[in-house]
């Protein structure tokens, strides 16, 4: 497994990861708005565009995009994206680290090596308190996050979606 920024040699499977997801009904937490782009290229750009604060739109923070490939049949099974610094809806509702795992690839232990894996590449950000959100009701995010050390904060409303959050901090300055 590998835990990789993303380039134009795995546009299809970046389509075909949307396409399950969009096929799924499912959200697509941490992906970088590849729910909004169409253009597996364009959305390629965009990620490596938005690492640069110069480049984010207002409202927005400066991210690293990740996709999470299996290297036996290169299939991007996860992705996931860091959030430089937190804005106010970050702090609130949705915090460093955004992720997910591909519908059919789910239950297998890739969202907890995702996170594992992602761990020290916040820290080279000078991230040494990584926040992270669940929905309340998702229980193997949960889980996900207490296995990465995660230790629970609080749980609030996020009235735009209309769900209760978990909100989680994992302590890297130890």
């Amino acid at each position: 497994m590998k835990l990789i920024e993303p380039t134009v040699k795995y546009l299809e499977q970046i389509k075909a990861y949307r396409k399950e997801f969009l096929d799924n009904g499912d959200s697509m937490d941490g992906t970088g708005g590849l729910r909004l782009i169409e253009d597996p290229e364009k959305w390629v750009e965009r990620c490596r565009l938005f690492k640069d604060p110069d480049n984010v739109p207002e409202g927005m923070v400066p991210a690293t995009q990740f996709i999470f490939v299996r290297e036996e049949d290169e299939k991007i099974v996860g992705m996931l994206q860091i959030r430089h610094f937190l804005n106010y809806h970050l702090e609130n509702f949705g915090g460093h680290i955004g992720y997910s795992v591909a519908p059919s690839e789910r239950r297998k232990g890739y969202a907890s090596l995702m996170l594992k894996t992602a761990l020290p590449k916040c820290k080279k950000l000078g991230i040494d308190k990584v926040l992270i959100f669940c929905n309340d009701t998702n229980i193997g995010s949960r889980k996900t996050i207490l296995s990465g050390g995660g230790v629970y904060v609080s749980t609030s409303y996020e009235p735009d979606e209309k769900e209760y959050l978990e909100k989680y901090l994992i302590d890297l300055s130890k």
